[in-house]
């Protein structure tokens, strides 16, 4: 079974699935990628669920969905749906629901679209014990399934309702843990018992989704599940989202991470951003995400690859050699750019690491130092050339014993040139113009390509199937006024090459009114996000619905507030129980609403306090990670 079976890893285009009717629109098929947000206020609360739900619409949302955790939550969609037809919007609604099966029964008369969670709608919520299932026990409660979903297709039938099976890597069913742990294999085959059940019944008008709050299992997840799909004849739209991924720039730059990687290979028919911010911010952002996608229609060929080095299910950083402190097993590194006088010197750009743009925040590894132009070239332990081609790198005799970049095209990387390219760097013969510093050579790989993402990565193919294993650091050039549009459009053009494994440092260069700060902290935005180098406190935080039982954002901001700089601590926050204890459950605390007013505190995957007043449980949070010893002042 292989990925790129499927996919055209060197063309861009829509991937064609089953278009699924949902009320006044279609998901998939040839239809435009759908966006959709979710309310987060109490559904027993008509008027204001209406409100933001007309706000959601307002700004662009296409479907809007709403929580019913019980059968009167349930009943009541009915009249919000009442009042937003009133207001002569024709927007249709989804109703999310866990654990309560009655509640989609009702719920599936009503709104045009229902979504199930696999892993709580009949079977038991991992719970983290081990109980074992024998094939006997465990056919029995496919068979429970089975039963229960069936009357739930039925009336999805009658009543013309669209169905989401929605995975989520955080609420998996302790069978299929026992079966196959917490593993993409094991979300993918959550999802397949649900959609086997649905062909067997000739009902297709079915949405899937696997999200997590980790990048790389939400990406590998939804290459698996499109891959067993299509492998077994099904071919069913798919719905992206990363969730918990918080707020603000961390927010965004990690949804653009998970759900760029999938969006650049045409995989998606509809997206929702999870942001720790009202729902209605979440549909600017999607649009963007949506519409710089489009861009790419028509780029420039890319030669294919036909030898594909890298296995899409899991993830193997690419072997390379160490220079200096990049490449091998080293974190990868940052660039900034700051112009330098290259019309006075364009064979050379100068690189230190001394200076600091802020103290509270990260330094890149490496900056381009106007401050160190000068007519005598000499380098000691902070200075190092960057040289523009290949056959200025080889004929000069200015090299750095211990580290020189060089810049490639991928344009340049092509099936005939690349051995040339490859037998000039690591000469053999004696001297330096020969091959004395040949060794020492760090690549900047750039692309021209409107679909850069895909003519980096086959320039990758290209350099891992020749065996060249010189560090690479990704670089790519903007023109952008607004930080937030720099963000994503990064954040979706690298972050899918460093969960493949690609990549030793990135270097974002930016022609416009963004600060340099700005830029180095999407920078490390973009590695974190990725979960190659962590810089920072990381948040998972939910976006909050109407099973939320506290002021997400106003807490969030709180706890951010005195935890930022606890770097390379990850800190839940979640809304309720049911994804809470799942989506976090590699972080090292937990902040999650146990009821209205109470909150449970967690250590790892363990309760340690619960029901906790919640005018005390950020002071308790920070007595629990002092008495941790993970408390640094």
């Amino acid at each position: 079974m292989k990925f790129e079976k499927h996919i055209n890893l060197f063309k861009y285009f829509r991937l064609k699935t089953n278009p699924v009717k949902v009320g006044s629109i279609e998901i998939g098929g040839s239809n435009p990628i759908r966006i959709q947000s979710m309310t987060s206020t109490n559904t027993l609360k008509t008027n204001e669920t209406v409100d933001q739900s007309l706000r959601i619409i307002k700004t662009g949302g296409e479907l809007v969905r709403i929580t019913a955790q019980g059968v009167r939550e349930a009943e009541n969609l009915k009249n919000i749906k009442k009042e937003i037809r009133e207001t002569g919007f024709e927007t249709p609604l989804a109703a999310d629901i866990h654990f309560n099966p009655r509640a989609a029964f009702t719920a599936a008369k009503i709104v045009e679209k229902v979504r199930i969670n696999p892993g709580n709608f009949v079977d038991k919520r991992a719970d983290f014990t081990k109980i074992e299932y024998t094939e006997e026990d465990y056919q029995v409660e496919l068979k429970k399934i089975e039963e229960k979903f069936i009357s739930l297709l039925n009336i999805c039938k009658e009543n013309q309702t669209a169905l989401r099976i929605g995975v989520n890597h955080g609420s998996l069913s302790d069978r299929i843990m026992n079966r196959y742990g917490d593993t993409t294999f094991g979300m993918v085959e959550s999802a397949l018992e649900f959609l086997r059940i649905c062909v067997r019944e000739n009902f297709l008008n079915v949405v899937v989704s696997l999200k997590s709050s980790n990048t790389r299992v939400m990406v590998q997840a939804n290459r698996l599940m499109l891959a067993k799909m299509l492998d077994e004849g099904m071919n069913f739209p798919l719905h992206l989202g990363v969730t918990e991924a918080g707020e603000g720039e961390d927010g965004r730059i990690k949804s653009a991470v998970g759900i760029g990687t999938l969006l650049a290979d045409g995989i998606g028919d509809t997206i929702r951003v999870s942001l720790t911010e009202p729902p209605e911010d979440e549909i600017p952002v999607a649009k963007k995400l949506v519409n710089y996608f489009d861009e790419r229609i028509d780029h420039k060929q890319i030669n294919e690859v036909d030898i594909i080095p890298i296995n899409f299910f899991e993830y193997n950083k690419r072997n390379t050699r160490v220079v200096a402190n990049i490449g091998g097993n080293n974190l990868p590194v940052v660039i900034s750019n700051k112009e330098g006088n290259e019309e006075l010197y364009p064979e050379f750009v100068y690189l230190g690491d001394q200076f600091i743009f802020d103290s509270s925040h990260e330094k890149s590894n490496f900056i381009i130092d106007e401050q160190n132009w000068d007519q005598q070239i000499t380098y000691d332990d902070n200075i190092f050339p960057l040289f523009k081609s290949v056959n200025n790198f080889y004929l000069s005799n200015s090299k750095s014993s211990k580290l020189n970049f060089l810049k490639i095209n991928c344009s340049e990387i092509n099936d005939e040139n690349l051995l040339k390219i490859l037998s000039a760097l690591p000469g053999r013969q004696a001297g330096d113009r020969q091959g004395k510093n040949q060794n020492n050579i760090v690549l900047i790989l750039e692309t021209n390509n409107k679909n850069g993402f895909a003519d980096q990565r086959a320039a990758f193919f290209k350099l891992m199937n020749s065996a060249c294993d010189f560090p690479v650091i990704i670089k790519r050039s903007y023109k952008e006024n607004n930080l937030e549009d720099l963000q994503l459009k990064s954040a979706s053009d690298i972050g899918g090459l460093f969960l493949d494994g690609l990549g030793d440092g990135i270097w974002i260069e930016n022609q416009g009114a963004i600060k340099d700060q700005d830029i180095v902290n999407t920078s490390f935005g973009i590695l974190q996000a990725s979960r190659v180098r962590i810089s920072k406190t990381e948040y998972i935080s939910c976006p909050g619905c109407g099973r939320t039982l506290f002021d997400l954002q106003k807490t969030t901001a709180e706890i951010r507030k005195r935890t930022s700089h606890l770097k390379s601590l990850k800190i839940g926050i979640m809304g309720c129980i049911v994804n809470g204890p799942g989506e976090m459950a590699d972080a090292d605390y937990g902040y999650v609403g146990a009821g209205p007013g109470k909150i449970t505190l967690y250590k790892n995957k363990e309760v340690v306090k619960k029901n906790i007043s919640e005018e005390n449980a950020v002071e308790e949070l920070i007595q629990l990670i002092k008495d941790c010893g993970d408390w640094k002042k």
